[in-house]
């Protein structure tokens, strides 16, 4: 038996556990739907829209905040690794801001932006940016002397030093910074629109708690636990195989 059949039968018993538990516990169906329901409501939603848009809300979102969150987790771990002064001073709050759950920032982005999509890319970008700015200076740190040396003996220096040794070096860190990142950054755009506005799935989830309907929060839970799975076990994953046979690692 693999591992995809043993993940199926698994489901499929919490699911037969679910349903008569639902349909023989006495509770109503806004504190405990029946799965079928649940199912019921996420078809049609997917059907009428309700729930393809507030995908396309959130994933844009994501893109644009964990974009912006790469490039400033990665010019951040260069200044940190080149400079011994930016390490010692930048390095230490990056440290410090990185045990910050993003979703305090929320009150202070509500502050500055208002409430509305630029809190939530603040977020989103929070979310990720110290993580990656860890990841990259970890990785261009553990860049072998070796590989420096012949570099430089060979003339390269500056931009082209980076390009070609340091950047391709970190790759296999720097990928698995990104699976992190962008784990926090999915949590943090979802914390973000639940109590945010503006759509998406998060505000899917707020509408559905106070319409009393938990057969759509659930179907939207479900949602969001598909995206996160595709992404880490299939996007990253996959990544990560390639590149470590690309430098042989596995």
């Amino acid at each position: 038996m693999n591992t995809a059949l043993r993940r199926i039968i698994f489901i499929a018993i919490i699911a037969v556990i679910w349903e008569v538990t639902s349909r023989f516990s006495g509770l109503p169906d806004f504190m405990f739907p029946r799965l079928t329901q649940v199912f019921e409501t996420l078809f049609n939603g997917l059907i009428n829209g309700q729930i393809a848009t507030a995908i396309g809300k959130s994933f844009s979102r994501l893109l644009i905040g964990f974009a912006i969150a790469i490039i400033l987790g990665l010019f951040m771990g260069y200044l940190i690794w080149r400079y011994k002064f930016v390490e010692d001073t930048l390095g230490f709050v990056v440290t410090a801001l990185q045990s910050i759950p993003s979703i305090v920032w929320f009150p202070l982005a509500i502050i500055w932006f208002g409430l509305n999509d630029f809190a939530i890319l603040f977020i989103v970008t929070i979310g990720a940016t110290w993580t990656m700015t860890v990841s990259a200076t970890s990785g261009f740190k553990n860049v072998p002397t070796l590989y420096q040396r012949v570099a430089k003996t060979f003339g390269s220096k500056g931009f082209h030093f980076v390009r070609t040794v340091i950047l391709p070096a970190s790759i296999p860190q720097l990928l698995s910074g990104l699976r992190i990142a962008w784990a926090f950054s999915w949590r943090a755009l979802m914390a973000g629109e639940l109590l945010g506005a503006g759509g998406g799935l998060g505000q899917l989830l707020e509408t559905g708690r106070s319409l009393g309907q938990m057969d759509l929060v659930i179907s939207v839970m479900i949602i969001i636990a598909v995206i996160g799975t595709i992404m880490d076990n299939v996007v990253f994953m996959r990544l990560e195989r390639s590149v470590q046979t690309k430098w042989g690692i596995n």
